[in-house]
């Protein structure tokens, strides 16, 4: 940990609300805590997945310019920019891992909170352990304590008040988890913790126009790069000897005062700590494509496999989701979120695959655009509401006379039907094998598996670097 600037006074601590109390303590001894072999796994299977989402990102647009911006911003050398041998300070690094791991859609999400938990989390949590050294056990515990943090924010403040006052949840939630993660590997105690999340509050921003953002830069920042940059910037501040506001959750101004409509919920904050752990909530994508489509493709692929048919067996093809989703990937000129052009995807390939999912030229093939016009896609107000959520129907109609139909439900990847560890790896090793080479990226993989057998989370480096 860096020394502290100086001695501050030492006031005595103002009292603090319950949720503060509870929150404040947890995050300060979540590392001498146990984690249950259920949720460990989980959280290797998170933190996997957002590495490659990093890798992968690092070769992308919002990935490629972060990391040209901090080649020109210097900085003590403390943590790697994932997919360069760039070491840097460790707020840089967590903002341009946090700009890669969401430069396209590959990242995690958790539907509860409305966030992406892990572009802003892991990329803090990484940094700061990195910094200081960390064993691989004790980032592990960082990681699901930022999620943890992460999906209590936006549910206490509320999610729906949040949108409707036209703040971005994935903003404000990566911030709070990103901010907790990092502060734990700093060996912050329980009243500074306090002052952490007063100084995260105060960085808590993000409007919902990253909606409008047609090339994924500004919504790879309000995701992952700006709450992974903030979070780490409030934890490096308090442990070098910044003091603040005691409880930023009660009293004059606090943070409900100001997020949430009619008070909010405070007490979510500290709801089942040590208990109900969010990671087991939060969902992995099996494929590298925006989560409206992700059920469309699980309904066609597992079409083509029960009735044996071929891309030139099909007369036409009708995909139902909720018009939410449907607005979001209509006809989309970015590949990787295009319903129309991915379902065409899965029609000759029989699957759809990071680089292909990615792959612009594609896009005018006319192979594809023959497939494409097949495909029609309509809102259905009757799915608007389904849960689990985003769920849609497939029916195919073949030139034999045929019609075949599948609902996907529970979505693989979701928490309500999880992927397996040789899934997860399968999906990881698509991602980054391309930038790392293939047998690093395995070895990478065997790394995390075993993680809380490394000694010093450093050790990551060589892996990492390209």
């Amino acid at each position: 940990m860096a020394k502290t600037a100086r001695k501050p006074r030492r006031i005595p601590a103002a009292k603090a609300s319950a949720p503060m109390r509870a929150l404040a303590a947890y995050v300060g001894g979540a590392l001498k805590r146990r984690l249950p072999a259920e949720v460990a796994e989980k959280g290797k299977h998170h933190f996997l997945d957002t590495l490659a989402a990093m890798v992968s990102g690092s070769r992308l647009g919002p990935g490629l310019i972060a990391v040209e911006y901090m080649r020109g911003q210097g900085g003590r050398a403390e943590a790697l920019v994932v997919g360069t041998p760039l070491v840097t300070s460790a707020v840089n690094a967590a903002f341009a891992n946090g700009m890669s791991a969401h430069a396209d859609e590959t990242d995690d999400s958790h539907a509860p909170s409305f966030t992406h938990p892990g572009c802003g989390v892991v990329p803090a949590a990484l940094a700061m352990a990195e910094r200081e050294g960390s064993t691989g056990d004790a980032l592990l515990k960082a990681v699901v304590l930022g999620y943890d943090v992460n999906c209590r924010a936006t549910q206490a403040l509320g999610v729906e008040a949040l949108y409707g006052a036209h703040y971005s949840t994935h903003s404000i939630g990566p911030l709070f988890g990103a901010a907790a993660a990092a502060g734990a590997l700093a060996g912050l105690g329980e009243r500074q913790v306090r002052h952490l999340l007063s100084y995260a509050a105060q960085q808590a921003s993000g409007l919902a126009s990253w909606q409008r953002d047609e090339e994924h830069v500004e919504k790879a920042f309000a995701f992952g790069g700006m709450p992974a940059r903030n979070g780490m910037a409030a934890a490096t501040m308090v442990a070098h000897g910044f003091t603040g506001v005691d409880d930023v959750f009660a009293g004059d101004h606090n943070l409900f005062a100001c997020l949430a409509r009619g008070g909010g919920r405070p007490a979510e904050f500290a709801r089942g700590l040590g208990r109900d752990y969010e990671i087991m909530r939060a969902n992995i994508k099996k494929w590298s494509v925006g989560s409206p489509i992700q059920a469309a493709l699980d309904s066609l692929q597992a079409l083509m496999r029960e009735h044996r048919f071929a891309a030139r067996d099909v007369e036409a093809i009708e995909v139902r989701v909720g018009a939410k989703e449907a607005l979001v990937v209509n006809d989309r000129t970015m590949p990787d979120i295009c319903m129309q052009h991915l379902v065409a995807l899965m029609l000759l390939d029989g699957a759809v695959t990071f680089a292909s999912s990615h792959d612009y030229g594609r896009m005018r093939a006319r192979s594809v655009l023959a497939e494409r016009r097949k495909v029609r896609l309509i809102p259905d107000p009757a799915l608007a509401n389904a849960r689990p959520r985003r769920q849609a129907i497939v029916t195919v109609r073949l030139k034999d006379g045929r019609s075949v139909r599948h609902r996907t439900r529970a979505v693989r990847g979701t928490a309500d039907n999880p992927m397996t560890r040789a899934e997860v790896a399968e999906k990881c090793l698509d991602l980054m094998a391309p930038v790392l080479g293939r047998g690093r990226a395995k070895r990478l993989i065997e790394a995390v598996w075993a993680i809380e057998r490394l000694a010093s989370v450093r050790a990551l480096r060589p892996l990492l670097r390209a």
